[in-house]
């Protein structure tokens, strides 16, 4: 049994995100090579014998924010219809609710602060949401997620497929891998997800009660294609 794993993926660039200004609900597209990194992105790691199999997917979520769903279509550009695994759009994914700090560089909402100092993950956002607000939220999606799709896996029920997708935003995800491992989001972990990039959740020790930020993941490799390999090296 493949331990299951959580592929969450940033949404790629926008204007906004180029130039370093808090984007929350405010609906911008990606910028022309926002959308030709990720296509260059969904063809290097989605596909067989890459480092995301489509037919290992169990089930896709994802902020319904323009920049998300365009970047989700983007991913598997390159797929028949056919491998695509079914998603569902959903709020608890939408990004950090900036409120009065929508559009404005940190730099900014310190200058604005008594104090001049701000932290997002202590002091969270003036007129939108707090630390707690958005923890609530990850935990209700991780919850749903360990239940539905992951302990079946590692009880040996259903298919046996249990890796997800999960396309979102910046510091939403950020937020969602430091609850994944059950820290505080105000213990200071330093997590960093570029426009456009990729991580990896999974368990250590194959146990479901040791989730854990997985570090490198190995490319999965069919055995057939493997033997393959291994009989053209002999040769």
């Amino acid at each position: 049994m493949a331990t299951p794993r959580v592929f969450i993926v940033r949404h790629g660039e926008t204007e906004w995100s180029l130039n370093g200004r808090h984007t929350s609900t405010t609906n911008l597209p990606l910028t022309p090579h926002g959308r030709s990194r990720i296509i260059s992105t969904g063809r290097a790691l989605i596909g067989p014998s890459r480092l995301i199999v489509p037919s290992n997917l169990a089930h896709i979520y994802v902020s319904p924010l323009t920049r998300a769903q365009e970047t989700l279509q983007l991913l598997h550009s390159h797929l028949p219809a056919s491998c695509i695994s079914t998603a569902t759009t959903t709020s608890l994914l939408t990004e950090w609710n900036y409120g009065s700090y929508e559009g404005l560089l940190s730099s900014e909402i310190r200058a604005s602060r008594e104090g001049g100092k701000w932290d997002i993950w202590v002091d969270g956002c003036l007129g939108g949401e707090s630390p707690e607000d958005v923890v609530e939220r990850c935990d209700r999606l991780i919850g749903e997620i360990r239940e539905k799709w992951h302990r079946p896996v590692f009880n040996g029920e259903g298919e046996g497929k249990g890796d997800l997708l999960v396309v979102a935003h910046g510091h939403l995800l950020r937020a969602f891998a430091m609850r994944w491992i059950g820290r505080r989001l105000d213990e200071g972990v330093q997590l960093v997800l570029e426009a456009g990039g990729v991580g990896t959740l999974s368990y250590e020790h194959r146990n479901i009660e040791e989730p854990a930020i997985l570090l490198g993941g190995a490319f999965v490799v069919p055995d057939g294609e493997e033997e393959e390999k291994e009989e053209e090296t002999v040769s």
